[in-house]
């Protein structure tokens, strides 16, 4: 891409090390000369509220006024054309049109007002329609294709004399695809010669959803002046956050109607009479209370970054749509190893021109059978790999059912599955309920793309790498794409493109994973003797090392400590291993008799906490509150010994907490709708996770084989493959995968539930005194099948 380097090479900053940041259309970063210049300004000059007219009042309000007039000028218009009313974001930029915009019922004499929108709208456009259901106003959904293909001629005299004005909505960039509709859209719906303005008398107001578009790309409100402009600052700057603006044309703020008025909209009223007198100035009438001056003026130091980094918003546009459509040739056209393409990509171009596309690439994976491969794993595979992107429908409904072919009915059956927006759910029948999308900012690199496509080729892609060569010659518009296919290859394959492996599997059995998991060669049975209990673990405190035991009580929440502490940061956020990754370094132990958890890592002293199970804590330790895996989690502060030493070790401000004893947390029910036994400690799925290792075994193998020769990565051994896997039990199972089947599972006298495969949960504990020892032999429950 053009501008790889120059002004762009100046971004990157330490904390970005080691990460492939790719969800710019969700926020993008912010440089740490923006900060730096921020702080140094609120250090040397003392900003007042500004409703006051003392000397730092003064100060803020007349930088505040500088701002507005500096963000009119970022779009081309001045402050005689728009008003700038700063608001917490887009979503309540688009709140507040709705509720001030003059809609009108049906009369006698004139229709009522019409509320029209693209159905490639962000939900919080879509969301107006909750607004208006009460007001007799008409909702309109329009479809893409129906804006030109309706249109038509209309004589301007033609039902002049209606005043009644309707509303219509559509984005300049689809946060889903990236698809940027025409700004003459602007005009031609005021002047009613598109539909549905074409269609209904009356007055025709625009709004322009900005949000996704202003990121990446010049919006000129001279040439196309919509009545109402969106967006929200932290898409174009990545700081300040919780701050946007809604551009309204001078001309129409007029017809805006407000009831509720806070501080500072007032020109005058009356405490003990309904008398009320808005200000004259539009900024003020619909900023209620003090406005959020210190990020208004931190835009100030946002909009210097942007210019002195990039040298304006034409040259991020050229910049951002080169890396993205160099990601789609190469992602279009990459193919498993027997040809069946990788991804399924949801797009209305081919990528051609930054004015219709933009940087924005949205996306499904498939394997080399052609089925999709859910989100959710893409998405955690993809963090693994520290790869930042974004999964789901993005709060855009009506582009996400056009693109995946779902239906109202499959929406709402959906919902019935449990599926809800926002949750993990990726599958439904095998059919998607979402997608990945990647996203590109100003200060995305080459090198991002690279990333981003060896994981997939790493993770997705059956070897050896191919690539349609006809596609791509197709794609390549110009001679900078030339010698993409060999790029790829290359990039790939480790630089041996013509390298394909193949080494004979040790058999040609097949073992087909019953979740739409790829087809894997089998691997001859464990050497160890087969249904045993092998292995025990316990991981005290979460994401921190694992304690092996021999024997161990169970608990009602599982084998007894398990998981029944975590650290969190100074922010009380709970850390694991993705985001503090020394936490593998520190070794609990449990020793019952003493009734202590030893805390243990390299180059520490050793420090004992009381495990307390069963006993009030002191009022020393505060009770608090924190999240584990979406689920509010009561929990126990653990002192100020463990938390010295904690921080001490991970260089940061952490606490030890434990789980309440009081509390009790349920499993969310999901696979399976009976489970007997629903407490849980602070893990995160079931009580506990079985590792067969027959599976690893034929995992392992499955891993090495596709190993290329130039790899210069050592083989797993299974046993470090079974402690990637952090279970509480392993066993030595007959086959592998066999697990997926199991219904019931028997350990010694214990006896569990399988929930999904891996999870179990206790179906009884009727025995309290119950322990699992390793040397056990299990007995299973296979699931029926169905029809």
């Amino acid at each position: 891409p053009k501008y790889s380097k120059g002004y762009f090479s100046n971004f990157k900053t330490n904390f970005l090390t080691g990460i492939t940041y790719l969800d710019h259309a969700g926020t993008t970063l912010y440089p740490e000369s923006l900060v730096r210049e921020f702080y140094q300004d609120i250090c040397t000059n003392v900003y007042g509220n500004p409703h006051s007219h003392n000397p730092s009042s003064r100060l803020t309000h007349d930088t505040v006024e500088h701002v507005r007039y500096r963000i009119l000028q970022h779009f081309n218009t001045t402050p005689d054309e728009y008003s700038v009313i700063f608001t917490s974001g887009s979503t309540a930029a688009l709140k507040l049109v709705a509720e001030s915009f003059p809609w009108r019922p049906p009369t006698a004499t004139e229709p009522a007002s019409q509320f029209c929108y693209l159905t490639d709208n962000h939900t919080s456009v879509v969301g107006i329609r909750g607004v208006i259901s009460a007001l007799g106003v008409v909702s309109l959904p329009v479809s893409p294709e129906e804006i030109e293909a309706r249109a038509k001629d209309v004589d301007q005299s033609e039902g002049s004399s209606c005043q009644t004005p309707h509303l219509f909505c559509y984005p300049a960039q689809s946060n889903f695809s990236g698809r940027k509709y025409p700004l003459g859209y602007v005009r031609g719906i005021q002047a009613r010669q598109l539909y549905p303005a074409c269609d209904s008398k009356g007055r025709w107001f625009v709004l322009l959803d900005a949000a996704s578009f202003a990121s990446c790309s010049p919006l000129d409100l001279q040439e196309h002046s919509a009545n109402f402009v969106p967006f929200s600052f932290y898409k174009m700057f990545g700081f300040p956050t919780g701050l946007g603006a809604l551009l309204v044309r001078n001309d129409t703020a007029a017809l805006l109607r407000k009831t509720y008025f806070g501080g500072g909209t007032a020109a005058a009223y009356l405490a003990g009479d309904n008398y009320y007198v808005p200000a004259s100035n539009m900024s003020n009438r619909f900023e209620d209370g003090t406005v959020s001056f210190l990020d208004i003026i931190a835009l100030n130091h946002s909009f210097d970054s942007l210019h002195t980094l990039t040298g304006g918003m034409d040259k991020i546009q050229v910049h951002t749509f080169g890396l993205t459509r160099y990601t789609y040739m190469l992602l279009s056209s990459l193919c498993h190893g027997n040809g069946q393409p990788v991804a399924q990509i949801y797009s209305d171009s081919e990528f051609e021109n930054p004015s219709t596309q933009g940087a924005i690439l949205n996306f499904n994976l498939m394997d080399c059978h052609g089925q999709m491969i859910g989100y959710s794993q893409v998405d955690k595979l993809a963090s693994l790999f520290n790869i930042h992107l974004r999964t789901g429908c993005f709060c855009n409904t009506g582009a996400c059912q056009l693109f995946l072919g779902i239906t109202n009915q499959v929406v709402k059956s959906n919902l019935q599955a449990g599926h809800v927006c926002g949750d993990n759910i990726d599958l439904v029948d095998g059919r998607p309920t979402g997608s990945v999308r990647v996203s590109f900012g100003y200060m995305s690199t080459f090198q991002d793309c690279q990333n981003f496509l060896n994981f997939v080729a790493d993770c997705f892609v059956e070897k050896p790498v191919k690539v349609d060569q006809d596609k791509l010659d197709r794609l390549k518009s110009n001679t900078s794409s030339k010698g993409s296919s060999q790029c790829l290859l290359t990039m790939l394959t480790n630089g041996k493109p013509d390298h394909i492996d193949e080494r004979e599997h040790a058999s040609t059995d097949l073992v087909v994973n019953q979740r739409g998991g790829k087809a894997i060669t089998k691997d001859a049975k464990s050497h160890e003797k087969a249904q045993t209990l092998t292995n025990i673990y316990i991981y005290p405190i979460k994401s921190c090392a694992a304690f092996e035991v021999t024997d161990w009580p169970v608990g009602a929440l599982g084998l007894l400590h398990d998981r029944g502490w975590m650290v969190v940061n100074g922010n009380r956020v709970c850390l694991n291993q993705k985001r503090e990754p020394r936490l593998c370094l520190i070794h609990p132990q449990i020793y019952l008799p003493s009734n202590t958890l030893l805390l243990q890592a390299s180059g520490m002293n050793t420090i004992c906490v009381p495990l307390k199970n069963h006993s009030e804590p002191p009022q020393s330790h505060r009770v608090c509150q924190n999240m584990v895996c979406g689920d509010r989690v009561e929990t126990v502060d653990c002192g100020d010994e463990a938390a010295s030493w904690l921080s001490e070790f991970l260089g940061q401000p952490c606490r030890l907490i434990r789980q309440s004893p009081d509390f009790s947390r349920n499993m969310k029910k999901g696979h399976e709708k009976e489970v007997s036994s629903t407490a849980l400690s602070l893990v995160n799925e079931a009580q506990y996770l079985i590792v067969n290792r027959a599976s690893v075994d034929l995992l392992q193998r499955h891993i090495t084989n596709r190993q290329e020769s130039s790899d210069d990565h050592q083989p797993l051994d299974t046993q470090t493959l079974i402690s990637r896997f952090r279970a509480n039990l392993v066993i030595s199972g007959k086959e592998p995968f066999e697990e997926d089947d199991w219904s019931h599972l028997i350990i010694g006298n214990t006896h569990f539930q399988v929930t999904f495969g891996v999870y179990l949960v206790h179906q009884s504990l009727e025995d309290s005194n119950s322990t699992l020892s390793v040397g056990y032999q299990f007995q299973m429950c296979f699931r029926l099948s169905g029809p």
